[in-house]
């Protein structure tokens, strides 16, 4: 299975999203910062990153650009719950940015097993466009 790493503030989220990915089977580590994030990505880089957008030390727009820069292969997934606009306008300029999928909190976690499950086909097309 994939190296996953999950970034967000929320240590109830990282912990749900963990065990989640785990019980099926995936290898996750977790990050409560962008800035511990990025730092954890350039030392052991993942294959699939999950990460929120409002964070404190580095926000998930800097993170996912640093990572495309670094490593143009892995997969994104912004999650993101809010913010001065509308949460739909964060994830569209992170899917700009890079982010592969995009998921608006809250968000059933099957949704985000299919997510990861497409976003690692061989193609890393998945079905969505």
């Amino acid at each position: 299975m994939a190296r996953i790493l999950v970034i967000d503030d929320d240590a109830t989220i990282r912990l749900s999203l963990k065990l989640a990915l785990e019980d099926v089977g995936h290898h996750v580590e977790e990050a409560a910062n962008g800035l511990k994030g990025i730092d954890q990505f350039r030392a052991n880089p993942a294959d699939l990153v999950v990460t929120d957008i409002f964070m404190p030390e580095k926000e998930g727009m800097e993170l996912i650009d640093e990572i495309k820069r670094d490593r143009p292969e892995t997969k994104i997934i912004a999650i993101s719950g809010g913010g001065r606009m509308n949460p739909d306008d964060y994830l569209t300029i992170a899917r700009r940015l890079g982010a592969d999928r995009t998921l608006l909190k809250p968000f059933d976690i099957d949704l985000l097993l299919d997510t990861v499950d497409a976003l690692l086909q061989p193609d890393g097309s998945g079905d969505n466009p």
